[in-house]
């Protein structure tokens, strides 16, 4: 599985705040940067896996944990359909 971003998701960074926003149809979510550095990989190219590794290589994290965590989000994404 490749997911993407529903095209009724926006992902934006609100600079004001310093924080990464997913915005959809009257509705919003404010982003930790865990997840919005996910959210920013999940443009139909990658795998749950590649995420993960490319993540967990930037932060010298365990592959494993990391990708339990981009699996989670992506599982959390798809229940509100924000996953095209």
């Amino acid at each position: 599985m490749k997911p993407k971003l529903a095209a009724k998701v926006r992902l934006k960074h609100d600079r004001h705040d310093d924080q990464w926003l997913l915005l959809y149809p009257e509705r919003g979510q404010v982003l930790n940067a865990t997840a919005a550095a996910i959210a920013q990989r999940l443009d139909g190219t990658r795998t749950v896996a590649a995420i993960a590794e490319e993540l967990a290589r930037e932060h010298g994290a365990p592959v494993a944990e990391v990708e339990a965590d981009v699996a989670a989000l992506v599982e959390q994404l798809a229940a509100k359909g924000l996953l095209a």
